[in-house]
């Protein structure tokens, strides 16, 4: 969290930052209600801010009070109707005395939320003059439409990030027609604008590229192809073809072939190993992570893992073996920068344990677990 402090991110129509939990309940509530209305964001508690919004150090959160994730459950509770789901997580130092409280905010289906007595509806605006204020519900459909166009344009940038890899395979004159094609991708839940110019990509993805023992994930060696708004990552090394995609709204996308042809039982098979998966999967999480964190961005995140053409296929992980009955597997989770950044084990097990149970494979949660810890204990600071 300190890290994240010292990009100096202001506060803006995502994200907001508090010195200590305000004593004021319902002007507190009125903060969080107007983020469920709008698109979402982030509350950091702990963190004073400058003249300009930003983060004014020194850094050091907050004195340790093992209720606050109850407390600010009960302020919710009390002063906003219909009541918000937040998601409050803990940053405790070293010492165990002081941390940041961070509250993520997901876009709410439920709105217009009303605080306090007088039932009334905020939205966050993103001007440090006036960050909340008062909308008649009569008045929100407005917002709804703003949250459509973003999600018509998220739809946009993920399908054309999608074809990049299916246009670069053909001018290799190959086809993924029956293999296994991995996709990984997060892109900001509701993007409205570039979040910095396409210029700058080539030396994010440099600074954000993660290595590992068993591979790399936008690896800098390799050329740089410029698309619009963006920049693709190419390789296919030793004959597996992968395209990782930086864009200059905040999507981040590894599409590769995961399958290969392997003899089993005296047959070849086409086969998909979760171990490999796993590996990828580590890799592409903390790239995102660093690329995410470079952009400094606090809204809520799209995340979608996928695999094509699972069908008949075989899936291994250890000594246990599958034949896949599904045509695909899809995953899709909302996420914050804080989950990448303070939950990432936990987000991979997750991940992998239901990808290994979709693939046909009952796996224990500790053989997962223990994978995820070899692979990030492996990746190269």
């Amino acid at each position: 969290m300190v890290e994240f402090c010292k990009r100096g991110l202001p506060e803006n129509k995502q994200l907001d930052y508090k010195y200590m939990l305000p004593k004021n309940h319902e002007k507190f509530a009125k903060t969080i209600a107007s983020f469920a209305n709008a698109m979402g964001g982030t509350i950091i508690i702990g963190v004073q801010d400058d003249k300009n919004d930003k983060p004014a150090p020194p850094f050091t959160g907050i004195a340790y009070h093992e209720k606050v994730r109850n407390s600010i459950e009960d302020i919710i509770k009390t002063n906003i109707d219909p009541v918000v789901f937040v998601d409050v997580n803990i940053c405790i130092n070293k010492r165990g005395d002081r941390m940041f409280v961070v509250i993520d905010i997901p876009q709410s289906n439920l709105t217009p939320h009303l605080v306090g007595k007088l039932k009334r509806a905020y939205i966050r605006t993103g001007q440090s003059s006036r960050p909340e204020i008062i909308v008649h519900p009569d008045k929100l459909p407005w917002l709804l439409d703003h949250r459509q166009k973003s999600e018509r344009l998220r739809h946009i940038l993920y399908d054309k990030a999608e074809s990049h890899f299916e246009n670069y395979l053909k001018t290799c004159t190959v086809s993924a027609k029956g293999e296994i094609v991995s996709t990984l991708s997060f892109i900001p839940l509701y993007p409205q604008e570039p979040l910095t110019d396409y210029k700058q990509l080539p030396q994010l993805a440099a600074a954000s590229s993660t290595r590992a023992p068993y591979g790399v994930m936008a690896n800098p060696d390799f050329p740089l192809k410029p698309v619009q708004d963006g920049i693709t990552v190419i390789s296919n090394k030793r004959g597996v073809y992968k395209l990782t995609e930086f864009n200059s709204y905040g999507l981040i996308m590894n599409k590769q072939v995961a399958s290969q042809d392997e003899m089993i039982n005296g047959h070849a098979a086409q086969t998909i190993h979760v171990e490999t998966l796993a590996q990828n999967c580590v890799l592409f999480f903390v790239t995102a992570r660093k690329f995410l964190d470079k952009l400094a961005f606090g809204g809520p995140l799209s995340f979608r893992f996928k695999l094509e053409h699972t069908r008949g296929k075989r899936a291994l992980l250890g000594t246990k073996q599958s034949t896949v009955l599904e045509d695909y597997v899809r995953l899709d989770r909302n996420l914050f920068l804080t989950d990448l950044q303070n939950r990432l084990p936990a987000l991979l097990e997750d991940l992998l344990h239901e990808a290994a149970w979709s693939l046909g494979l009952q796996v224990p949660s500790d053989n997962i677990s223990a994978l995820v810890k070899q692979f990030l204990q492996e990746v190269q600071s």
